[in-house]
């Protein structure tokens, strides 16, 4: 019988140990799914929902359930757990209104996976814009009972949106200033490259 030397071969559970690192790219596989579950589901039923059912009450409610379903998870749960962001709306003593926005410290006990970090930002882009589609096509075919439906899909989903663009550039800075210096930006370097060629 020839012995084995540790390095040419794994020993005794080190196979699972690499195994369990490469699966850990998804730390929180629960808060994932529902992260795309209701946002998903919602379209679905939107899409299919005259082909299987004639009730448009039904399919009403059923979208706006999962819609907001969706608008809390994402708000309380995936956000925090997923990218480490989160924001709400807090109203003072004398009864103005403050959006407040953070983020989790970079150097934190509990970092983000990049794969669940990609996940909540594609979940979180991809779906709204399903939605513009859906208010553009509802305009255009004149089917104005689904207006209240997909106007109200695309609000909830454009205010997440908003609201965690806002805690990932910070809160205290503004959209517009940081979308001009980021295109000024653009622009330098492309005029720095022509220069460069001549």
């Amino acid at each position: 019988m020839h012995r084995q030397d540790s390095q040419d071969s794994p020993l005794f559970g080190e196979e699972d140990e690499s195994f369990r690192v490469k699966r850990s790219n998804i730390r929180h596989p629960l808060t994932s799914f529902f992260h795309l579950f209701f946002r998903t589901c919602a379209i679905l039923v939107y899409l299919l929902c005259e082909a299987f059912s004639g009730g448009f009450i039904v399919c009403m409610v059923t979208i706006i359930l999962l819609l907001s379903c969706d608008f809390w998870t994402v708000k309380n749960v995936s956000g925090r757990l997923l990218v480490g962001l989160r924001w709400w709306n807090q109203v003072d003593e004398d009864g103005r209104s403050r959006w407040l926005f953070e983020s989790r410290k970079s150097g934190g006990a509990s970092k983000t996976s990049p794969a669940e970090s990609r996940l909540f930002w594609l979940g979180l882009t991809v779906c709204p814009i399903f939605w513009v589609i859906f208010v553009f096509s509802t305009l255009l075919s004149l089917n104005i009972k689904w207006l209240a439906v997909v106007i109200m899909g695309l609000v909830l989903q454009w205010a997440n949106l908003y609201g965690y663009v806002r805690c990932k550039v910070g809160g205290k800075s503004d959209l517009r200033n940081m979308a001009k210096s980021y295109l000024s930006g653009q622009i330098f370097k492309q005029a720095m490259k022509e220069t460069e060629k001549t």
